[in-house]
């Protein structure tokens, strides 16, 4: 059976309207408008877990070596410092590498489109994560203050603890995964992805300089994620699932604009959705479909050289 409209999808055969319904769908097809869209709920849904969310508070041992580690009053990298190391430096870096290399107003478009979108998932998935898992933090004993007599050996609850300071208190059981470790890894690993994208690092026998610089924003998160286990704010596996998440949405988020690192042009964005509309496409094409072209191979000449 034949498809009917543009591809057969609902909006392929709304765009063929006239009126308004076809202007709006005609819109909605060939502008990034899903995307914003998309955005706003995000944001909407990441402002209402921060306002009405409250954690699960696992019961827990007094006799629990693993939350007995000292409260750190002074982190080593604090909630607005790694805002600045994870968020405004890899923007400002980013759009100073666009303006040099004069780059499109679509590429400047979507780089910081899945920036942002990057930063905006993993903060989401990662509180509410929290919030669900409600897993003891190692400090949780300095933030709770038991109360004299509590049973040591007795499962107990958040009713035994007399910290007056509710945030304090409540802070104590959101250790799984790792805020600070999922937004450092999703805003620098996004930069190093498309570090390693514009030097066409996996380019065969690309010099180990730029290789180097693409890697340096991973070593930035990674030192940050182990701050966290250093003010015993997080262990090893919290930091290490959080690490995992956000660069799995930097990288999810990155690819849904540029091609893969071994394509030949991973330096160009994929075209605009009102190109591939106007050119009768109605999607963007994903580069593996393009298998020769798709990758870096090595001919005969590079061979004997």
């Amino acid at each position: 059976m034949p498809p009917n409209g543009r591809n057969g999808h609902p909006v392929g055969r709304l765009v063929e309207r006239t009126g308004c319904i076809g202007s709006v769908a005609r819109l909605w097809q060939r502008t990034y408008a899903p995307d914003y869209v998309a955005f706003a709920f995000l944001l909407t849904g990441y402002i209402l877990a921060q306002l009405f969310m409250e954690p699960f508070r696992r019961m827990f041992l007094l006799s629990n070596p693993n939350i007995q580690y000292p409260h750190a009053l002074v982190e080593r990298v604090s909630m607005a410092w790694n805002i600045v190391y994870a968020g405004v430096i890899p923007l400002v870096i980013l759009i100073l590498w666009l303006a040099i290399s004069r780059a499109g107003i679509h590429q400047f478009h979507v780089t910081l489109l899945g920036f942002f979108i990057a930063l905006l998932l993993t903060s989401f998935i990662t509180d509410v994560t929290k919030n669900a898992v409600g897993r003891p933090r190692p400090d949780l004993l300095s933030r709770c203050l038991p109360a004299a007599g509590t049973p040591k050996d007795i499962l107990v609850n958040i009713e035994v603890c007399t910290e007056k300071d509710r945030h304090t208190l409540e802070e104590g059981w959101k250790s799984f995964p790792s805020g600070h470790s999922s937004f450092a890894f999703s805003g620098l690993g996004f930069l190093s992805l498309f570090l390693s994208g514009q030097m066409n690092v996996f380019r065969p026998r690309t010099d180990l300089g730029r290789a180097l610089i693409a890697f340096i924003p991973i070593l930035a998160a990674a030192l940050i994620a182990i701050s966290r286990c250093e003010d015993y704010r997080h262990d090893v596996y919290d930091v290490i699932c959080g690490s995992l998440l956000g660069f799995a949405i930097a990288y999810f988020s990155y690819r849904r604009y540029y091609p893969r690192l071994r394509s030949p042009k991973c330096h160009e964005p994929f075209p605009s959705r009102g190109m591939t509309f106007n050119n009768g496409v109605g999607q963007n094409k994903d580069d593996e479909e393009t298998a020769g072209a798709g990758l870096f191979e090595l001919d005969d000449s590079d061979e004997a050289s």
